[in-house]
């Protein structure tokens, strides 16, 4: 049986960690930053797990990490 291709969009959003679980980065940090204030853009640079429902859906986007 061949290998499985990873889904490329899923592997430069996702990354799977050491007990894993997948981390992403929060959506909305790319522009139209002015009207957001400071405390929200800093909370917007930190990674966020993703919950456990979307969990089968990532992993069967990469099945190799």
């Amino acid at each position: 049986m061949p290998k499985l291709k990873s889904n490329r969009g899923a592997a430069k959003r996702f990354k799977i960690s050491g007990t894993g679980k997948a981390r992403c980065f929060k959506p909305g940090k790319s522009h139209i930053l002015t009207k957001k204030s400071p405390k929200r853009k800093r909370n917007l640079r930190k990674p966020e797990t993703v919950g456990g429902t979307n969990m089968k859906a990532i992993r069967r986007l990469l099945p190799y990490s």
